[in-house]
């Protein structure tokens, strides 16, 4: 019988197929000798005498993103890893979230945690029937968000026996997952952001706010992925059917960001870190996604940035930087978010 050939990759990884042989290893009664690399001899001390680790592969160096839904109907998404990943906000329905989901290939077993941005109908309002249904899920918000939810809504105080206290600028782990809440202007009970950190990078998000602080802007202008609220154009706003009362709350710096702030903001921290610019929580009524992108892409192209459409063209691979309005009512595709 022929002897088998031997198959070395310098500086790449060893695959696990039995044709392929690890190097000559000298042992005390078998100098020389060849193991043999099959799935039993794949453990964890050969990964590490490899020195191989998740970060090392690029196969596990990407974020997940998929918009369940961004708007006064429903607000949700789902930010994740090769390994694990997180829905924020539940004001989308918990069939529609675990359809789109598995429609991409997570399993509900991937989604180790809930997180709320604040209290109010549109982000909370599924959260119960979504860890109901799969209870190995936690729910992470602050104290007052979960008392702000309990006394604004018709949810089920069993809500409180999955609930995991956290605390603004007070970093919490989630699998591999490192986050941090910060605050952030509007009138819920309790508001926040969060930015998400993996590899090394950041996924920043903040739905609903009515201007920027200092706190808020030393998070985004650390992202390398953000989710931004551009709530309404300011002269559909004025001249519409809002009662004046509403309008006037609408504007204020604990109501919502209009294109324009949001997009002045946006040409003040963009930096070539910055991939990806997902703008959300338009207005049905007081917006356009034309508009909310408009006025975005004129900033930035002021500043000298070429803006892509996140639709992986040509073209966009040649862009600075990806723009895109969420979608109101519809989920988004999964985006693999990769360095």
């Amino acid at each position: 019988m022929a002897k088998k050939r031997t198959i070395y990759f310098e500086g790449q990884y060893t695959l696990p197929f039995e044709e392929f042989q690890l190097p000559p290893v000298n042992t005390p009664g078998n100098p020389g000798d060849l193991h043999t690399l099959n799935s039993s001899s794949l453990n964890s001390s050969s990964l590490q005498n490899q020195n191989i680790t998740s970060q090392d592969n690029p196969a596990d160096r990407y974020f997940n993103y998929i918009s369940f839904g961004s708007g006064s109907s429903g607000n949700s998404c789902y930010i994740g890893n090769p390994h694990e990943g997180i829905i924020v906000d539940v004001g989308v329905r918990a069939e529609e979230i675990t359809r789109e989901l598995a429609a991409n290939g997570i399993p509900m077993s991937k989604v180790k945690g809930v997180l709320l941005t604040h209290d109010h109908s549109d982000h909370v309002k599924h959260a119960y029937t979504l860890i109901r249904a799969n209870k190995h899920l936690r729910l992470y918000c602050t104290n007052r968000v979960l008392l702000g939810m309990l006394r604004r809504h018709n949810i089920s105080k069993r809500i409180k026996d999955y609930h995991v206290p956290i605390f603004k600028e007070f970093p919490f782990k989630i699998g591999s997952l490192d986050i941090t809440a910060f605050d952030v202007p509007h009138d819920g009970s309790d508001n926040m952001g969060f930015s998400i950190n993996y590899d090394n990078r950041n996924f920043v998000l903040a739905t609903d706010l009515g201007a920027v602080t200092d706190r808020a802007r030393h998070y985004m202008s650390k992202a390398n992925y953000l989710v931004i609220e551009a709530n309404y154009d300011l002269a559909m706003l004025v001249n519409g059917r809002y009662p004046e009362y509403l309008k006037a709350r609408i504007q204020t710096e604990r109501g919502h960001m209009n294109n324009l702030d949001t997009a002045r903001f946006l040409a003040e921290i963009i930096n070539p870190a910055l991939k990806y610019i997902f703008l959300c929580h338009l207005s049905k009524d007081n917006n356009t996604p034309e508009k909310a992108l408009a006025a975005v892409r004129q900033a930035l192209e002021l500043q000298g940035i070429t803006v892509g459409t996140a639709q992986e063209t040509i073209e966009d691979r040649r862009a600075d930087v990806q723009l895109m309005a969420l979608p109101r009512f519809d989920a988004t595709r999964r985006f693999v978010l990769r360095p």
